[in-house]
């Protein structure tokens, strides 16, 4: 058998390939640390501390500039590695089979640091044996032909032919030579000093002496309007400014052991921290962080990570409250010491903010659940909510609609699964609420809890109007308000032809007073719940179809409805795309006081009842509502009205996305 070339084995050349064809494979290291890692749930009984501060968003990472954190540094990272030892002499002393050839194999092996802070100057000189040039394509196919010689078998012999055809390729060419430009710059040694501090002086200097020369020379006449540009005096400018800075030389080192980051936030503005710390045994960890704030923009502190120091102060031995005060007195720039989390993040995906609306009121303030009562976002019913992280598998976080700019920072909100699992406090308030209505109410259908709905902003057509749905208790005023309507604009508003069972009358006809229609006919289309309401008088059916408000939306006109709030989610589920608007009574005296004016003497109890059936349609089905109007004044109250119907044609509003599929 021949002799094989000793510059390149074939464990050479797979090494070579994968750092080809796959860069990240040269990137992948080993970060070793003290993060303890919990278990599935474990982490809801921490509680978490906000440590909002404001700060600049812009951070980064930098490199120690003195020899005392240098020390602080060594001494954690000391402290690591001992720790890691006797985690390893306890697993070895309880593991029989442990093999102490593979305990020596392993102290031997390298551990690479996955820390921006260090690039190290000592690699270069301890590090001898990693060649300094980049292997030329040439070089590399002599040395397959001396492995090739060495290969017996026939398939060794293939797998050679078939790298020495991808080596060919002009695209692996065109890769190569970029690796090899890139590999050079890499190891290129950059000056300890700008060569100049005069950039500008010196384009000036140049720019004389093209002016004295007169140059008529094309590349003269570019040079010249090239010292021009203001681009180019702005670049000269910037250079002249930090070559003039007086930078003490970073004493920069690479250690072997476990990774540690220094991260530098710099506090210059009102904008806050957005992160959340807890306890985890002796040592204080990253929670959370939360999107908007200075953390999750800068991309430099992650949930996991363990806070070693904060500008120099030890953090380890501190509970939460005491590092949320210690921050609350700190000032510019913040200097965070770390240990990265030892969790493989996943691939960051791009998150679609997901709108819902709720169907419950919460208030973070009485939730003895929430994990952080500082970043608890509390809401009412029907309020429209933005998602923009749905990471944590119970919590939330989200922006109130219409409040994002006095908002900062997104709050957390209960997941739907959270609390209707009866795992939170919500779950049991909603219930007990619930079991109330329903006492008081025997005609509520609301069995379930309910939680939020996803939503989309939809802008009705010219020409298919929305119906609007009036919802009131008896004499609230809704059914003055619709008559107004159709009396003042009868080619913009109309109502929906009922349909009854009993016969007509010699001045009404069929199609425009009432559909007339025998009592199977109405109640067979009953049975395929083609009615949105319906109900017996005097042994006569009657009811309100949807095809009778299609008939109405297919005319360009509006179907103005007033119906029972029982009839609410039959015509959710109808596909009209209702507007409903709750016409609320105001207070038991201006009440008495309105319903005087037309004539009436309600007795007390009588408005008493009207308050009471109000107060149960909100409790019940206010989160079908999409407006809401105080009747205390008739004649503001339809003004209102009216402002709300012409805004649907000039702005999009928020719909069960259900709807629009």
């Amino acid at each position: 058998m021949s002799t094989c070339n000793p510059l390149l084995s074939p464990l050479l050349i797979i090494n070579l390939t994968v750092h080809l064809l796959c860069p990240a494979a040269g990137m992948i290291t080993s970060r070793m640390n003290g993060y303890v890692q919990e278990a599935p749930g474990q982490a809801e009984g921490h509680r978490e501390r906000a440590v909002d501060c404001p700060g600049e968003e812009s951070g980064h990472v930098k490199s120690l500039h003195n020899s005392t954190q240098m020390e602080r540094v060594l001494h954690h990272q000391e402290e690591l590695r001992r720790r890691r030892d006797e985690e390893g002499r306890g697993k070895h002393e309880i593991d029989p089979n442990a093999s102490l050839r593979l305990k020596k194999l392993s102290q031997n092996q390298k551990m690479g640091i996955d820390n921006p802070t260090f690039d190290g100057k000592e690699k270069a000189s301890k590090d001898t044996s990693s060649p300094s040039t980049v292997v030329e394509l040439e070089e590399f196919l002599q040395a397959l032909k001396w492995v090739q010689r060495c290969l017996s078998d026939s398939q060794s012999q293939q797998d050679v032919d078939l790298l020495t055809q991808l080596i060919a390729k002009e695209d692996f060419t065109n890769a190569y030579t970029i690796y090899s430009v890139v590999s050079q710059q890499m190891t290129r040694v950059s000056p300890s000093s700008p060569l100049t501090a005069q950039a500008q002086d010196l384009c000036q200097e140049v720019y004389t002496i093209v002016i004295l020369q007169s140059s008529r020379q094309k590349e003269g006449l570019e040079l010249r309007a090239l010292l021009t540009k203001p681009h180019l005096q702005a670049l000269m400018q910037a250079h002249d400014s930090v070559a003039g800075q007086e930078i003490t030389e970073e004493n920069i080192h690479q250690y072997l052991g476990e990774s540690v980051k220094l991260v530098r936030l710099e506090k210059t503005r009102d904008t806050p921290l957005g992160a959340t710390v807890r306890n985890d045994m002796n040592s204080v960890v990253v929670s959370r962080v939360v999107k908007g704030g200075a953390a999750e923009r800068s991309g430099l502190l992650s949930e996991g990570d363990e806070i070693l120091e904060i500008n120099g102060i030890p953090i380890r031995g501190k509970n939460v409250n005491e590092v949320h005060d210690l921050l609350q007195q700190m000032h510019g720039t913040l200097t965070f010491l770390l240990i990265p989390s030892s969790h493989i993040k996943p691939a960051q995906h791009r998150q679609t903010v997901m709108h819902v609306r709720a169907y419950f009121d919460y208030d973070p303030s009485d939730d003895p659940f929430v994990p952080c009562r500082e970043l608890g976002l509390s809401f009412q019913k029907g309020d429209v909510l933005h998602v923009i992280s749905q990471e944590d598998p119970n919590w939330w976080q989200a922006y109130r609609d219409g409040d994002e700019e006095n908002q900062p920072l997104a709050g957390l909100i209960p997941e739907s699964h959270f609390v209707t699992a009866g795992k939170g406090w919500i779950s049991k308030k909603s219930k007990k609420l619930k079991k109330k209505s329903a006492l008081n109410n025997k005609n509520t259908d609301n069995d379930d809890v309910l939680t939020y709905e996803e939503m989309s902003l939809y802008h009705q057509p010219a020409n298919r109007k929305r119906p609007i749905t009036l919802i009131g208790p008896t004499n609230s005023g809704h059914d003055e308000l619709r008559r107004r309507l159709l009396s003042i604009e009868p080619e913009r508003f109309a109502v929906a032809v009922p349909h009854t069972t009993r016969n007509a009358r010699m001045i009404e006809k069929n199609g425009r007073d009432y559909h007339f229609v025998s009592r199977s006919a109405f109640e067979a289309d009953l049975a395929t719940g083609k009615f949105i309401e319906s109900g017996e008088y005097e042994k006569n059916l009657y009811g309100t179809s949807t095809d009778s408000v299609r008939q109405v939306i297919n005319s360009g006109r509006i179907c103005v409805l007033c119906l029972h709030s029982r009839s609410l989610q039959v015509l959710r589920s109808s596909n009209l795309k209702p507007y409903v608007v709750f016409i609320a009574p105001p207070s038991q005296e201006r009440l008495r006081t309105l319903l005087a004016t037309e004539g009436k003497t309600p007795k007390p109890e009588d408005i008493k009842d009207v308050i009471e059936k109000a107060r149960e349609m909100e409790n019940n089905y206010g989160h079908f509502f999409d407006a809401s109007i105080f009747n205390t004044d008739p004649e503001q109250a339809f003004h209102e009205l009216r402002r709300l119907i012409d805004k649907l044609d000039t702005e999009p509003q928020w719909v069960p996305t259900s709807w629009l599929c």
